[in-house]
């Protein structure tokens, strides 16, 4: 049975296929149109997808959306008629729900085949459910807590369940207008940084200052005795005049959503090009320190409602790093698993997986603990695409290509590292990484100097061998997906400075030898010369979506000053 997964007509879209109820591919859009959370209809993603299958969209059994425009249809009503929404809000919403409902059409129409030979049923779910079952479905737990927590999607924001087995029961949920993603988006324009997607901003902000204003923040995101939470909606506008979103030409703008009321008691906004000042810094400290305890107390009534230890955890807001490394401390939980894509791309994913597991009540496959299911290449096409652009290349055997690789890396140098199939997700996770010496204290500067460009309060992450994760952090458990910040150890931070955060910090990817053997190899020959079992690990890209072919890779390592790249066991040198 094939089931085409997709993330549609939003921010991230994305398309994957579950064969037999195993993840086989899935593919942001972005990575292959080039432009930052391509939002529209994967048509890209989904021709890859296919391909790399080797079936056709008449070999397709379902093809899964998540989204269901039915889903709260009285809410919405309600809410149109009590608030007066605009409109322009009630046409946006009403056009794109119609583009929802066309998906075979578009289908038959992109493969130019005719629509009746489609046998594929079109399954709508909807979205927070398929978040949840992007988590679920994906642990390795029978039995598990759920929460998806983000902006919107379906009229509702965040989304508590249980899932036993092929089986998730949703307890409750909050609805539009109130949503801990607004708070945190809002609060993220508010101090300059607008384009869709720049929470994480605030988040690598948040250290340089002091929580100062959690309490004027609890005027603005109020918590609940159910374990739940409000707005103050006089901080905001969306209630009135909708989340107005626009993607010409792909990229996703969301439109200002605070109010005046925010400006008379927060001060006057910042703008992009303002200076960020100790009040900008304390109030994303503040901002981070409110949704990371909104986010415990949402979980500790969940824990003590339904007696559960483990949890599942997805959705935008709950891909909030800093937060989730202190889950396990925070709550009563014990164990937490939290999926390679928990933003909106992952729903595609979820979307497939809720309709095999939960609707047609099939057995689920094995945990998923890879992020590698993306595009891929034979060394036959990276070497004829190498020779075509005339550039000079050497291939190299493995114990070759390591001691390559980190001698160039402990002479200072910056190694763009594609191998394997690209991530699914937002974190590269060393099979399309930049690479660097983390012990270096200028590695931060030789980046941003040489590739990166950008703002000099975001901090890199360590790539670190799973044996040595307890040497160097506290309290860490297993970390495959980059997807939670641990403390390092006091003792060792001078030791690695390029990855550990001005609040002695590291958002560390834990590396496994059976399901990253060429990666942890590469480590464990950096750790052998050095002594030091981590690297400094960032994103391959230079202000555009992490590349995502041999093509993308070197456009990148010729246009920044990167020392080497190495395409599987090629490597083109300066």
């Amino acid at each position: 049975m094939y089931i085409l997964g997709l993330n549609a007509f939003h921010g991230d879209s994305s398309a994957c296929i579950l064969k037999d109820g195993e993840i086989i591919v899935a593919l942001e859009e972005e990575r292959i149109r080039r432009i930052k959370h391509w939002a529209g209809f994967p048509i890209e993603a989904i021709k890859y997808c296919l391909k790399d299958a080797g079936i056709t969209i008449k070999d397709i059994d379902h093809v899964t959306i998540s989204r269901d425009p039915s889903a709260n249809v009285l809410r919405k009503i309600r809410h149109t008629l009590k608030n007066k929404v605009s409109l322009s809000a009630i046409l946006d919403r009403y056009t794109n729900s119609k583009k929802v409902k066309s998906v075979k059409a578009m289908l038959a129409e992109a493969f130019d085949v005719p629509e009746n030979e489609i046998k594929a049923e079109i399954h709508n779910i909807e979205h927070h459910r398929s978040h949840l079952a992007s988590a679920f479905f994906a642990s390795p737990f029978d039995e598990s807590a759920i929460v998806s927590i983000d902006g919107f999607g379906d009229f509702t924001s965040t989304m508590i369940a249980t899932g036993k087995g092929n089986q998730i029961e949703v307890l409750d949920a909050v609805h539009f207008p109130h949503s801990a993603g607004i708070f945190y988006t809002s609060f993220t324009q508010y101090l300059g940084f607008p384009k869709y997607g720049d929470e994480y901003k605030i988040m690598g902000l948040a250290p340089y200052g002091k929580p100062l204003y959690v309490d004027k923040l609890k005027d603005v995101l109020i918590f609940k005795d159910n374990g739940l939470f409000e707005l103050n909606l006089n901080y905001f506008t969306h209630h009135k005049n909708g989340v107005k979103m626009s993607w010409e030409s792909g990229e996703p703008d969301i439109e200002s959503i605070f109010s005046s009321y925010m400006v008379e008691k927060f001060g006057p906004a910042r703008k992009r090009e303002d200076e960020l000042t100790q009040y900008h810094k304390d109030l994303a400290a503040s901002v981070q320190r409110v949704c990371e305890e909104l986010i415990f107390h949402i979980l500790n009534h969940l824990q003590k409602r339904t007696g559960l230890e483990n949890l599942c955890i997805a959705g935008g807001v709950a891909q909030n790093s800093v937060a989730n490394g202190k889950v396990l401390q925070n709550t009563t939980f014990k164990d937490v698993y939290i999926p390679s894509a928990g933003h909106d791309a992952g729903t595609s994913m979820g979307s497939a997986l809720y309709l095999y597991n939960h609707v047609l009540k099939q057995k689920r496959a094995a945990p998923v603990y890879t992020a590698a299911l993306g595009s891929h290449f034979t060394d036959e096409e990276i070497e004829t695409y190498l020779k075509s652009q005339n550039v000079t290349f050497k291939k190299y055997s493995d114990s070759e290509l390591y001691d390559q690789v980190t001698d160039c890396i402990i002479n200072g140098g910056v190694v763009g590292w594609f191998q394997g199939r690209a991530e699914f997700g937002p974190r590269a996770l060393g099979h399309r990484s930049i690479i660097a010496d983390p012990r270096r204290a200028d590695a931060k500067e030789i980046l941003n100097l040489k590739i990166k460009r950008r703002e000099s309060f975001r901090p890199f992450a360590p790539s670190i061998l799973k044996e040595a994760v307890a040497d160097y952090f506290m309290n860490a458990d297993s970390v495959p997906f980059m997807e939670k910040v641990y403390v390092i150890k006091e003792e060792m931070r001078a030791k690695i400075p390029a990855v550990t955060h001005v609040d002695g910090t590291g958002r560390l990817q834990s590396v496994d030898s059976k399901t990253e053997p060429k990666y942890h190899a590469l480590i464990s020959a950096f750790n052998k010369k050095t002594g030091v079992p981590i690297l400094l690990n960032t994103s391959f890209n230079e202000n555009e979506p992490i590349v995502n072919t041999p093509a993308n890779a070197l456009d990148c390592f010729l246009r920044t000053k990167m020392d080497l790249l190495v395409l599987e066991n090629y490597i083109v040198s300066r």
